[in-house]
Formats: C-alpha cells, sequence, structure tokens
C-alpha cells in the first residue's frame, strides 16, 4: 500500500508539474500578446494624435484661405469704386445747380447702377408689381381703383437683394 501512495504521490507531482510547466508555457504567449496588443495601441494612438493635428493644421489654413478670399473680393469691389469716387470728387468741384454738376450726379448715379447690377445685386421694388412680403414692407396702404389689389403703388426706398439673400426689403405704398 506504502507503494500505491507513493505511485499516487509521484502521479499528482507529475501532474502538478505537467501543469507548472503548461502555465510557464502559457505566460510567454500571454505576454506576448500583451506586447502585441500594447504596441498596436501605441501606434493607433500615434496615428490618431496626427491625425488630429493635421485636421487642426487643415482648419486653420482653411480659416486664412477664407480671410484672404474675403479681402481679396473687398479689394476688387473698392477698386471698381474707384472711378465712381473720382467722378464724386469731379461733381463736387463744380457750383451746384449747374448743369456740369447734374451731368456728374446723373453718370455717378449710372455707374453705381452698373456695378451693382455687375457684381450681381438686384433692386426690388417696382411700382406695378404684386406686393411680395419677402421682398417689400408695406408702409402705406392707398384705396385706388385704377390699380389693380395688392399692387405696389409707389416706391419709397428700393429693396435690393444679393443671390437669393434679401439684403434689404423694398418700402413701398400698397393700393387697395
Amino acid at each position: 500500500m506504502a507503494e500505491e501512495i507513493k505511485k499516487e504521490e509521484t502521479a499528482n507531482e507529475n501532474k502538478a508539474e505537467a501543469k507548472t510547466e503548461e502555465k510557464a508555457a502559457k505566460k510567454p504567449r500571454k505576454n506576448a500578446e500583451v506586447e502585441k496588443l500594447k504596441a498596436e495601441l501605441e501606434a493607433l494612438n500615434d496615428k490618431f494624435l496626427r491625425t488630429a493635428a493635421e485636421f487642426d493644421n487643415f482648419k486653420k489654413r482653411t480659416e486664412r484661405e477664407k480671410l484672404t478670399l474675403a479681402e481679396f473680393a473687398k479689394a476688387q469691389v473698392m477698386k471698381n469704386l474707384l472711378p465712381i469716387l473720382d467722378n464724386a470728387d469731379r461733381a463736387a468741384e463744380f457750383e451746384k445747380e449747374t448743369e456740369q454738376y447734374n451731368k456728374g450726379i446723373e453718370l455717378i448715379v449710372k455707374q453705381l447702377s452698373d456695378l451693382s447690377g455687375k457684381l450681381g445685386l438686384i433692386e426690388l421694388g417696382l411700382v406695378g408689381e404684386e406686393f411680395n412680403p419677402e421682398i417689400h414692407e408695406a408702409i402705406m396702404h392707398i384705396e385706388d381703383e385704377s390699380l389693380g389689389e395688392n399692387t405696389v403703388a409707389a416706391v419709397m426706398q428700393k429693396g435690393y437683394k444679393f443671390g437669393d439673400t434679401v439684403i434689404r426689403p423694398a418700402m413701398v405704398q400698397v393700393a387697395n
């Protein structure tokens, strides 16, 4: 019986040693996997940080480009206004109520109108058109049988539209 107990103890020791060896063999594999995952995490984190930095630089560059483009557009408008300012200076040199003064003012108005049309500014509010609350602001109302209902009878102040945006509605007098 003592022999059987020794055999059993030896078998148990062998099993324990096998388990220890198995654990020892698994440990390096687990450590290798952990190290691999840590390296992968570090690489992804680095990639994330670089992408975030690139995006931040992109935003800054885009903002600078917008400002530069806006400044360029303003400069182009100012360049187109210079001849009109020159004519206003010339007209101001003449006495008021003279033919030359009136011609100068007419020329300035025509140049401003041409420039605004060229830049895409559209006048709103013509006598005889149907009242539209999106582009007109009714400030007066009259009864006039010669005009149709809801018709613009007079324009007190022109309105303007740029593209699809109403910059200023026309102030109008509406009939009926």
